[in-house]
């Protein structure tokens, strides 16, 4: 894909569209941000000079919105991150996450078809595996067990993508669970948590500390991304890519570890039997087209420590930190 062509990133002001946004603007691409704007658009705020960027505040779960935004632009490719993102956040409000992850996606995905778009990208997420069995470490063939409503909307989006006859280059990107900063910071994911947590409080409550989980950095995820719509379509189509690093799969016990080796902090664990996410994936597809993650698990410790022990963000208990 040429970087003089225009994308649409739903979810642009979000954790993760904010990055993608500006990492496709300094490629040179012309990018339409389209979001609902439920956490706010300051993430934005100084993209609005550049001729090259437009916002659209555009809600997924409304059709005639979403109409309105492909009869005002044509579109080459779709970044498709807009979400009711998480566990929590889903099973708070199961019904928006509904409309969103699948009626939205769904009706966005007939109108790229309608409208000749011909590239869209779905952020899906590791944690449509659910749970390994004793010590697998799952590629992309392995069984999907989603086991909150989050997931199995994801799960139930990629199959409609796969089982689709389709003029569009679709690809699935799977996700990692993310962390570090981005300018819509979040502190509901685990890293950024126990980080925030360790500085503030002097201590970690860590609930199934031998639980494994893959990570990667919010920047690396963002070059992803931008990695797949600049590979060649017939590498990329109708495929799933786990996006991560196989290096960066961990217990909740070995962040905690590398946490403890930055700052003193008291680790308090509470012992689970039974978490219904644990899993370890690998990752070789997606470093078969050049990924490799250049943020690790103590760079990114480092930086949320930066923005919280310096005060540059202020309360990062804030409620608009969270997705739920």
């Amino acid at each position: 894909m040429s970087a003089s062509q225009t994308i649409l990133v739903t979810g642009g002001a979000g954790y993760i569209g904010s990055v993608v946004t500006r990492d496709l603007l300094s490629r040179g691409y012309q990018v339409v941000a389209a979001d609902a704007l439920l956490f706010g658009g300051e993430s934005l705020l100084d993209l609005l000079s550049l001729p090259a960027f437009t916002f659209s505040k555009t809600d997924i779960t409304d059709a005639d919105q979403v109409e309105k935004l492909f009869a005002r632009h044509r579109f080459d490719a779709v970044v498709h991150l807009a979400s009711i993102v998480g566990d929590p956040a889903c099973k708070a409000q199961p019904e928006l996450a509904e409309r969103t992850i699948w009626d939205g996606s769904k009706k966005l995905f007939e109108l790229c078809e309608r409208h000749g778009v011909r590239g869209f990208i779905f952020a899906s997420t590791c944690s449509n595996y659910g749970k390994m069995d004793e010590k697998q470490i799952l590629n992309e063939e392995a069984p999907l067990r989603p086991v909150s409503l989050y997931a199995e909307l994801k799960v139930k989006f990629e199959r409609y993508l796969l089982d689709r006859s389709t003029s569009v280059d679709f690809t699935v990107l799977r996700f990692a669970t993310v962390y570090g900063l981005s300018l819509r910071p979040r502190f509901d994911l685990t890293i950024n948590e126990f980080v925030r947590d360790a500085l503030l409080k002097g201590e970690l409550e860590i609930y199934g500390p031998q639980f494994w989980r893959p990570y990667c950095h919010v920047s690396d995820v963002a070059r992803a991304v931008l990695l797949v719509l600049e590979t060649p379509s017939d590498r990329v189509s109708g495929r799933t890519f786990n996006v991560g690093s196989n290096d960066e799969n961990y217990q909740k016990q070995m962040i905690a570890d590398e946490i403890g080796r930055q700052m003193p902090v008291k680790v308090i664990n509470v012992e689970k039997a039974e978490d219904p996410r644990d899993y370890r994936v690998n990752f070789d597809r997606i470093k078969a087209l050049g990924f490799e993650p250049r943020m690790r698990l103590a760079d990114g410790i480092r930086e949320i420590a930066g923005g919280v022990g310096n005060g540059l963000i202020a309360d990062p208990y804030a409620a608009r930190y969270r997705n739920s």
